[in-house]
């Protein structure tokens, strides 16, 4: 793939990421952003950081939002609060042309009156650090009976800094019927198995053990190892 013309992006995206400086998408992009348009299976993706995974999970979630419905759609977890303002910066410039869509960033260390403030008004995006989205949904101000799409970024880092039962508290509040997106820059065999709780297709596919880091699993599950 020699363009993110060649990915059937809407114009008004791919308008954006140009006047970013950006024409040719990485490997990583080039084999996720196709899938993700197209198909509503499950996902793991490892690549290193700097290979450029937030839009390679950020440009579909963008295209694939309706911004007539204020409600959430996609939730993007990650480990800490620079990765989440980072990647809200990041959708934000991808959707600037994208009227009537909004990404907000909530996150522990700051205020959360602004935060509960900017959920109110509609975010069809939210990016969020596993404690303050726990604690934003038992205040009910993160609702997420109509997240479509949940992205897991830098899984892995999660798990290890001991936010496992944030996450399950988290997922517990999401449709049963939604896509789960699984990013991360390592990708072991021990943490695929961890992870595989999260995962429709890992839970689903008979590999309750050392799953292999490459191929396609069995009922349509997806894994990229780039």
């Amino acid at each position: 793939m020699n363009s993110f013309a060649d990915t059937d992006l809407h114009d008004g995206i791919l308008d954006a990421i140009k006047s970013l400086g950006f024409e040719k998408p990485t490997p990583i992009q080039a084999k996720t952003i196709p899938h993700l348009l197209s198909s509503d299976r499950d996902l793991i993706a490892s690549a290193q950081t700097g290979t450029g995974k937030t839009a390679a999970f950020g440009l579909p979630a963008i295209q694939l939002t309706n911004v007539e419905d204020k409600r959430t759609q996609t939730l993007v977890l990650c480990p800490t609060r620079e990765l989440c303002l980072q990647i809200t910066k990041d959708l934000t410039n991808y959707s600037k042309n994208c009227k009537g869509l909004s990404t907000v960033a909530v996150y522990g260390g700051a205020s959360i009156e602004p935060q509960m403030k900017s959920l109110k008004k509609g975010a069809q995006i939210v990016v969020a650090t596993p404690g303050r989205a726990k604690d934003l949904i038992n205040r009910k101000k993160l609702l997420l009976g109509n997240v479509r799409y949940v992205v897991l970024d830098e899984a892995d880092e999660m798990l290890s800094m001991g936010f496992k039962e944030d996450l399950d508290a988290i997922l517990s509040e999401t449709p049963k019927k939604k896509q789960t997106l699984l990013f991360s820059a390592t990708m072991s065999r021990e943490s695929i198995a961890i992870t595989k709780k999260y995962v429709f297709f890992l839970r689903n596919a008979g590999y309750p053990r050392n799953p292999p880091l490459k191929g396609t699993f069995a009922r349509g599950g997806n894994f990229l190892h780039l």
